[in-house]
């Protein structure tokens, strides 16, 4: 089996498969808050692309997290961030959730095979998820605003070298390779890695970046959500793997 890595939403149509399990990834930080979300007993996450339809439905009593450009959104009721996503807020809860790049890169990617979200602190569990359906692999990095970031990329590449470890799975182009590459060189220092890139100056400049060693830790979420399609609207859910 293969396993590739599309750096950005923007190329997302050249590496679709429709026989495929898309991973989609947002490191930082709507694909960690998801996992963590669901390793703190929510029920279900909506993901919706736009601010205004998390606003209609939050007019109609929803539960809804939304964020832009880091920032929380005034209406909403969570942001982006791991932490507010405690068990006593969200236990058996359904959220509706919104993000500048992560829900969209969801969107996107809707009519593959399976779409599951994925992260560091779900990594195995997601490579386990993928051994077991046997089919190949594309991560589906989020980015920032169809740009390609660091952090995605090497999510992307920590998977290619779980998978190709395993002797199922090789690298299908050279955008794996690439990847793979650059979580070896760096899987060891990923905070001094990472502390220039251009998401790290945003997270710092809100005074947000208290989760990055949190987004940053690997496999302490043994979940994986996955993308249904419930009367019509796209929820994720966990499922056994």
């Amino acid at each position: 089996m293969n396993i590739d890595v599309c750096f950005s939403p923007a190329l997302y149509p050249v590496y679709h498969n429709p026989e495929a399990i898309v991973v989609v990834v947002d490191v930082f930080r709507a694909t960690t808050t998801m996992a963590a979300a669901f390793q703190n007993g929510i029920s279900s996450i909506r993901p919706v692309a736009s601010v205004e339809e998390a606003m209609e439905y939050k007019r109609k009593g929803w539960l809804v997290g939304a964020e832009r450009n880091v920032k929380r959104c005034d209406f909403a009721d969570f942001g982006n961030s791991p932490f507010d996503y405690t068990p006593e807020k969200v236990v058996g809860k359904d959220v509706i959730f919104t993000t500048t790049n992560g829900t969209k890169a969801i969107t996107i990617a809707k009519s593959a095979y399976r779409v599951i979200t994925g992260a560091f602190i779900n990594l195995q569990a997601v490579a386990d998820f993928c051994r077991k359906h046997g089919r190949d692999v594309v991560v589906l990095c989020s980015g920032w605003q169809d740009k390609v970031n660091i952090e995605d990329t090497l999510f992307g590449g920590a998977l290619v070298d779980v998978l190709v470890a395993t002797g199922e799975y090789e690298p299908a182009t050279d955008a794996a390779i690439i990847a793979r590459d650059m979580w070896m060189n760096n899987r060891d220092n990923l905070l001094t890695y990472i502390d220039p890139t251009d998401h790290m100056a945003r997270l710092k400049a809100n005074h947000l970046a208290d989760s990055v060693p949190y987004c940053l830790t690997l496999n302490s979420a043994a979940i994986v959500p996955e993308l249904t399609i419930e009367g019509g609207v796209l929820v994720l859910r966990t499922r056994e793997y």
